[in-house]
């Protein structure tokens, strides 16, 4: 009698256990992923075709960019979404940890554009104003880094750096001849090809990077984040999720016309044609948190050396990093 009650509290355990976690994850009735228009939203186009990731229901919203997507992220009115590694830092150093990284959507995919043949290293652009996309961004750090380690300034004397003209825009400048040098990441630097056939990829930025870094390693460009309270609470889900996004990574590699058709038919701020020949030097890859921990963390320090408020002031703690 003493054998078979206890076998039936074991059994009631067992059950309960099991209830648990099945209500756990059964209450979740939709995952809610933020998507950003331009290079970084390419790969979700094949992943946005789906409905659902693993049995729970998926849906999608596209944002303009990382501005209007990180408030959303903070409040958890969207589950998962992409960032630059300087914002996701900064939001994990400076907002109560709401965010954490789950891994790299997408390695360094700069280049220094420009008509002028005679461009081939930092050292010829002394004197000369660059066009940069984005202050405070990856491209702004990345190159003040470069020319420091060159010994070239940023002021009169160097390189002046100039942000008066959005992504979209610099291509357009740069055929009528308004600028001479942009600092541009893909697909901006495909599309300026595009358009004209006077303007050249002059310096690679990643090669400059990996040179002066001592490593084979690229940069991060897009951190995949999730917030934060649904990661510790539904690590299972977002185990699923990454699973899907790196086989939609890995089909958008292989089938560059197929992705560029849906990245326009998910109106993810690009035209099919350009998508189409932009992915294959927009440097795709799916490195999970903890693989990617140097290659993050060695990017964060450049924006240390020049910004400690770009990234929240310090380096974030591993439980910055999804396990």
């Amino acid at each position: 009698m003493k054998k078979l009650v206890t076998a039936v509290s074991l059994l009631f355990i067992f059950c309960t256990i099991t209830s648990f976690a099945m209500s756990k994850h059964s209450d979740i009735e939709n995952i809610r992923i933020g998507v950003l228009s331009g290079p970084s939203g390419i790969p979700m186009a094949k992943q946005m075709e789906n409905d659902k990731i693993g049995d729970i229901q998926a849906s999608y919203e596209v944002f303009a960019g990382a501005a209007l997507l990180l408030p959303k992220l903070i409040k958890g009115e969207i589950d998962i979404g992409f960032l630059p590694p300087n914002m996701a830092a900064k939001v994990y150093n400076t907002n109560n940890k709401a965010l954490v990284t789950t891994g790299i959507a997408g390695n360094g995919m700069l280049y220094l554009i420009t008509k002028d043949s005679a461009i081939n290293s930092l050292q010829d652009l002394r004197g000369k104003t660059v066009t940069v996309a984005g202050q405070g961004a990856t491209p702004d750090f990345m190159l003040r880094y470069l020319l420091s380690k060159q010994d070239i300034s940023t002021e009169s004397d160097g390189v002046t750096l100039d942000f008066s003209i959005p992504n979209a825009e610099i291509a357009p400048a740069l055929i009528s001849d308004r600028i001479q040098y942009a600092l541009v990441p893909e697909p901006f630097a495909t599309a300026a090809e595009t358009k004209s056939s006077d303007i050249i990829r002059a310096i690679d930025i990643q090669k400059l990077y990996n040179q002066f870094q001592n490593t084979k390693d690229s940069y991060p460009m897009t951190l995949i984040v999730v917030n934060s309270t649904f990661a510790h609470e539904h690590a299972d889900v977002v185990r699923a999720f990454l699973k899907s996004y790196k086989e939609a990574s890995e089909w958008t590699k292989l089938n560059p016309k197929e992705a560029g058709i849906l990245v326009e038919k998910h109106s993810i701020g690009l035209a099919g044609t350009v998508a189409q020949k932009a992915i294959p030097n927009c440097a795709y890859t799916f490195v999970t948190a903890d693989k990617g921990r140097n290659s993050i963390e060695y990017l964060l320090n450049v924006f240390l050396q020049f910004n400690q408020a770009s990234i929240g002031g310090k380096l974030p703690d591993e439980e910055f990093y999804f396990k």
